[in-house]
């Protein structure tokens, strides 16, 4: 059996990880978190304040932000909430510097760029998941570093195709579900859509489509966008649409188990799309616009897939949908979605970034150049080239 390993995760430092999740990336580091340590590995997390530890996690703190007066009033100052993310993940790398902190491998899944611009300065190896389309920062910093100081994967083939022109070796490792936390379900009358509430997630699209379809909706999750539900949302609930709140997990896992089927309806290319994994899990049949990852887990045995943006294809194949086998539906997502598989991928990966690592390191050493001294008898004197002995003109 392999020994233990030392994993510092890193996440957010705006949002906590813990229930109920702020969005897909807290609620994927929380279960990651929770599987390295079920299977014995020591794990220190980076997130928001609040997070979660009862999972025998180490805390690496989000250092705060004081800035002086002097400070404060200079008019070229970037504005605070891009200051406080700096100073946090600055104050972090730095930690992670210090040879004597005894990780084994770094494992970054946060959005900042500082942790990709700094980790060949690190001695512990890192590796960086792409949770999301390039964004300009993030691009910067690896357009810059490459992979020099970090392995990059992907949640999806289309994610890692996004990054290509700056990240062309990308290994593609997609999210998983537990299983045992996203038990099968029984079905139900209603549909349901759960997600961050923003318009990008696009519930009123899953608020008309089930309109046409005739079917009562569900809505769960954090209104991420509150004027979005103000105007897009809030005057459309009624007898048949109703909002359930920002559910903890086991309420979210019993709504979705317990639902016909669930509509997937993003208006952007979704990087990966975990509550498509999450509601197979429940044995809930899918609808879903075909955008991203998507169609990378969807099969014609879990859920049905249409054109972006099409509303009516969207209600049409709703019916369809329902006719599903909801165990089929599970099986499906135990095939393709398992975190169990996930978590064996990572740590695969781990484990050949670590070897890697020790074998440079161990290269370095055994070819770096003796170090300059008195010439011993028998040896001709070592110095250091001059600029003058490539033929560079020296003031």
């Amino acid at each position: 059996m392999s020994a233990p390993l030392r994993v510092a995760l890193i996440a957010s430092n705006r949002f906590p990880v813990r229930q109920p999740f702020a969005g897909g990336l807290e609620a994927h580091v929380w279960h990651l978190a929770r599987a390295l340590t079920e299977r014995g590995h020591e794990v220190s997390l980076f997130a928001g304040s609040g997070s979660d530890l009862s999972l025998d996690c180490a805390e690496l703190t989000v250092r705060e932000l004081t800035l002086s007066a002097a400070a404060r009033a200079d008019p070229s100052a970037s504005p605070l909430a891009f200051m406080a993310d700096h100073h946090a993940y600055l104050n972090l790398m730095m930690h992670l510097a210090d040879p004597r902190n005894g990780f084994n491998i770094v494992h970054n899944h946060s959005l900042h760029h500082l942790p990709v611009a700094m980790a060949s300065m690190l001695a512990t190896p890192m590796i960086t998941t792409l949770h999301t389309p390039p964004t300009p920062w993030l691009e910067s910093a690896l357009d810059v570093a490459g992979s020099v100081g970090t392995r990059l994967t992907a949640v999806s083939r289309h994610t890692a195709d996004a990054w290509r022109h700056v990240a062309p070796e990308v290994t593609v490792v997609p999210n998983g579900v537990d299983f045992r936390r996203w038990p099968l379900g029984p079905g139900g009358d209603n549909l349901v859509w759960f997600g961050r509430i923003t318009g990008e997630k696009g519930p009123h699209v899953a608020m008309a489509a089930a309109q046409r379809a005739g079917l009562p909706l569900v809505l769960a999750g954090p209104i991420s966008d509150a004027g979005y539900f103000e105007h897009a949302i809030a005057p459309r609930l009624g007898d048949h649409v109703v909002y359930a709140g920002h559910l903890g997990h086991d309420a979210l896992a019993r709504l979705v188990g317990r639902s016909a089927a669930a509509l997937v309806t993003p208006v952007w290319d979704e990087p990966y799309g975990l509550v498509v994994a999450e509601a197979m899990a429940c044995g809930t049949p899918v609808v879903a616009f075909a955008r991203g990852g998507i169609p990378e887990i969807v099969s014609p045995q879990s859920g049905r897939l249409v054109p972006a943006d099409d509303v009516g294809a969207m209600a049409d194949e709703i019916p369809s949908a329902l006719s599903l086998d909801r165990i089929e539906v599970r099986r499906h997502a135990v095939s393709c979605c398992s975190a169990e598989a996930m978590v064996t991928a990572y740590l695969d990966l781990y484990r050949t970034t670590v070897n890697e690592r020790n074998e440079q390191t161990h290269d370095r050493l055994l070819h770096s150049p003796p170090r300059l001294g008195p010439p011993q008898p028998g040896e001709k004197h070592l110095r250091p080239a001059s600029p003058s002995d490539s033929g560079l003109d020296v003031a």
